[in-house]
C-alpha cells in the first residue's frame, strides 16, 4: 500500500517580544510569520507555509515530510486545492514521472499538466482527480472538526 501524503506541519507559537505571536514550522524553516494575535498568526502561518513548499516545487525538490505533531501541538496545512496540487507533484516525485509522461497517459498537452502544477492556477477537481488516477492514488476527502 502506498503511503499517504500528509500536509498537516506542526508549528511552534511563540510571544513576539513586542506583541503577538511569532509562528515557525521545524520541518519547513523557510516558513515563518508572526501576527498580532494566536488567530492571526495562524492564518498567516498557512500562508507562509504555502509560500515556503512553493520554493520547493520551484527548485523540483522534495516536499519537506510532515513530523508527528506532540500532544496538544497546532498544526497548520496549506488550502485544500494547494494540497490535491502538492500530493500531486510529490507523487509524482516519489514515482518517478515527469510532466510529460503524466501528460501522455492522460492524453493532455503540457500546458494542461503546467496549469495543474500551478499552486496559484485554479484547477478543477475532475482534472486533479484524473492525475491522481493516472499516478495509481485516488483522492480521500475528511472533514474534522476546528480544533
Amino acid at each position: 500500500m502506498k503511503p499517504m501524503i500528509n500536509l498537516n506541519y506542526p508549528v511552534r507559537l511563540e510571544p513576539a517580544e513586542e506583541g503577538g505571536f511569532v509562528v515557525s514550522f521545524l520541518d519547513v524553516p523557510e516558513a515563518y510569520t508572526q501576527g498580532d494575535d494566536e488567530a492571526e498568526a495562524l492564518l498567516r502561518a498557512a500562508d507562509a507555509l504555502e509560500t515556503a513548499l512553493e520554493f520547493y516545487t520551484d527548485a523540483g525538490r522534495d516536499l519537506p515530510r510532515a513530523s508527528k505533531p506532540k500532544r496538544g501541538q497546532r498544526t497548520v496545512r496549506p488550502s485544500a486545492q494547494t494540497c490535491i496540487k502538492l500530493s500531486i507533484y510529490q507523487t509524482m516525485r516519489d514515482e518517478g514521472v515527469r510532466k510529460a509522461e503524466l501528460a501522455r497517459r492522460l492524453g493532455w498537452h503540457m500546458p494542461q499538466v503546467d496549469r495543474l502544477l500551478d499552486l496559484h492556477h485554479a484547477s478543477r477537481l475532475d482534472q486533479a482527480e484524473a492525475a491522481l488516477s493516472a499516478l495509481g492514488r485516488e483522492l480521500a476527502v475528511q472533514v474534522e472538526p476546528r480544533a
